[in-house]
C-alpha cells in the first residue's frame, strides 16, 4: 500500500499561518501539523487544534530562530560547542507547554531539522520514549528530478545521508518510529499543484511523510522573520487543488494520520 501523511510545519508561528494550515486540512490533503510552543500565535493554534480534532497534532521542537534561542543553525552549533545550550531543558519545556494545553501529540520533528545533530537527536529520541510520542521525522528526502531545485538545496539534502545510519540506530535504541519515506525538503516553497501531483504519482510503496509549509500571507506573516512568505500561499493553493486530490486517487495513495498507523 501507499500511505501518505501530509504534515505542515510551523503551526503557532503566526495567525495567518495557522489559518492556512487549518484550511489545507479542511479543504485539502493535509492530515497533520507540528505545533511550535515558542510561536507567537501558540494560543491561537491551540484553539484551532481543539476545533479540528481530526487533525493530528505533533510538536515542532525549536532550538533556533525564536526569542531566547540562537538565530541560526551555525549559531546553535557554536553554542553547542561551547556547551551553552541546555538542549533538554529547552525542549522539555516546550513539550510541557503543549501537554499542559490539553493536547495529545502524536509525533515530533524539529525546526530546521536540528535533530540531525547528534546531541539534539539524543534528547529528541529520549523525549519520544519518555513522553510516549512514538513518531519522529526522518528528514532524508526521496530522490527528486524537478529542475526547479537548486544545486545548493540538492547538496544539503544529499549531505543529510551521511548521518542516516547513526540516526536510525539512535531512534531504534529508544523505540522511536519513523515513516518509510520522507519528502518535502528540496521542494519547500518551490512547487505548484501540477508539480505536487507529479510527485505524489511517483510515491513508493509504504508510508511517506510529506512536509509542507502552507499559510495565508497577510501583513502578520510579511512582518515576521522567515524566508517563507508568499511561497506559503502557493503551497496552500497546491494542497487544496482538485488536481492533487485526483493524483492521489489515480495512484492508489491513501491519506492517513500518525494515529491511524
Amino acid at each position: 500500500m501507499k500511505l501518505l501523511i501530509t504534515n505542515a510545519d510551523d503551526f503557532g508561528f503566526t495567525r495567518d499561518v495557522n489559518e492556512g494550515i487549518v484550511h489545507a486540512h479542511r479543504k485539502g490533503i493535509l492530515t497533520a501539523t507540528t505545533l511550535m510552543a515558542t510561536g507567537a500565535a501558540f494560543d491561537h493554534a491551540v484553539t484551532l487544534a481543539r476545533e479540528n480534532p481530526e487533525l493530528d497534532i505533533g510538536i515542532h521542537l525549536v532550538l533556533v530562530g525564536s526569542p531566547g534561542y540562537p538565530a541560526s543553525v551555525s549559531e546553535l552549533l557554536r553554542a553547542l560547542g561551547m556547551r551553552r545550550m541546555p538542549i533538554r531543558e529547552k525542549l522539555i519545556g516546550q513539550v510541557h507547554r503543549i501537554l499542559e494545553a490539553g493536547l495529545q501529540p502524536t509525533h515530533l520533528d524539529t525546526h530546521k531539522h536540528t535533530h540531525l545533530l547528534p546531541p539534539v537527536l539524543d534528547v529528541v529520541a529520549r523525549i519520544s520514549e519518555e513522553f510516549h510520542i512514538p513518531w519522529v521525522r526522518r528528514p532524508f528526502d526521496l530522490p527528486l528530478t524537478s529542475s526547479g531545485i537548486s544545486w545548493k538545496t540538492r547538496l544539503a539534502s544529499k549531505s543529510f545521508g551521511f548521518v542516516r545510519g547513526r540516526f536510525h540506530q539512535k531512534l531504534a535504541r529508544h523505540h522511536c518510529r519513523t515513516t518509510d519515506h520522507f519528502a518535502g525538503f528540496q521542494v519547500t516553497g518551490r512547487y505548484d499543484a501540477a508539480e505536487l501531483a507529479k510527485m505524489l504519482r511517483s510515491l513508493p510503496e509504504g508510508t511517506t511523510e510529506f512536509m509542507c509549509h502552507p499559510g495565508f500571507c497577510t501583513g502578520e506573516l510579511r512582518g515576521s522573520r522567515t524566508r517563507l512568505k508568499e511561497s506559503r500561499l502557493r503551497e496552500l493553493h497546491a494542497l487544496v487543488d482538485p488536481e492533487v486530490r485526483k493524483a492521489l486517487e489515480d495512484s492508489g495513495v491513501k491519506l492517513v494520520r500518525y494515529r491511524d498507523l
